[in-house]
């Protein structure tokens, strides 16, 4: 599988970005799959930023986006997207779109399929 982000740039506090990450697989993507999002800032960890629910579409955040970001997918084209409003200079990190084959939602060990990442820089 590949997994490819882009949507990344420079965006001054308040703006918006949507990123978009399109899921190549060679099979089928399942619907007990989780498509999910995290960042990663300079000299921090890993960190949970959305995921969905392959099949169903339910949707999970992290309290620090919850109500400006929204996860979404579009299951024809195999695209995972994330809309980014109001964004912060506290959302600046690389953006990666991962993929979970067991269903796991916000932890990165459970992720089995990773992007290279996105560059999100948010000026103040």
């Amino acid at each position: 599988v590949q997994l490819q982000a882009s949507g990344g740039g420079l965006v001054q506090a308040g703006g918006s970005l949507r990123l978009s990450c399109a899921v190549s697989v060679a099979g089928h993507i399942f619907s007990s799959h989780v498509m999910g999002w995290f960042r990663q800032a300079p000299g921090k960890e890993r960190d949970f930023v959305a995921a969905i629910r392959w099949g169903v579409g339910t949707t999970y955040y992290a309290d620090s986006v919850k109500g400006r970001f929204t996860i979404s997918r579009d299951s024809a084209k195999n695209m995972v997207y994330l809309q980014m409003d109001s964004l912060k200079p506290d959302d600046t990190a690389v953006y990666y779109c991962a993929r979970s084959r067991s269903g796991g939602l916000r932890s990165v060990a459970e992720y089995h399929d990773w992007g290279q990442g996105t560059q999100v820089t948010v000026s103040s």
